[in-house]
């Protein structure tokens, strides 16, 4: 009869707790090399990244609707330059808006 754990299950219990603890460090550096947990870069990372998005969007969009109306009506550069403009002025007015809503 034992009285307690043998050698063997000392040893794997040390194994287990080892794993254990290399498990937990390597989370903890997993979530620093990510930036988890930094919910408020991360917002303002995304809200960056829409108001780009709306920028080069309004720009890119009436350039090429512009274009196209261009290449089919014959009047280059006018709608063109007018689609882009209005384009441009679109972006600004919804960059404007991301920017009043309320945190």
């Amino acid at each position: 009869m034992e009285d307690g754990p043998g050698p063997e299950r000392l040893r794997e219990d040390a194994r287990l707790k080892s794993l254990d603890s290399r498990l937990k460090s390597a989370k903890q550096a997993e979530a620093r090399r990510t930036g988890a947990g930094g919910g408020a870069t991360d917002a303002n990372y995304r809200l960056g990244n829409r108001v780009l998005a709306e920028l080069l969007g309004g720009m890119i969009g009436g350039a090429l609707i512009g274009w196209v109306i261009d290449r089919f009506a014959g009047t280059s550069p006018w709608a063109l330059l007018v689609l882009l403009f209005l384009g441009i002025a679109v972006a600004f007015r919804n960059i404007y808006r991301i920017a009043q809503r309320p945190k």
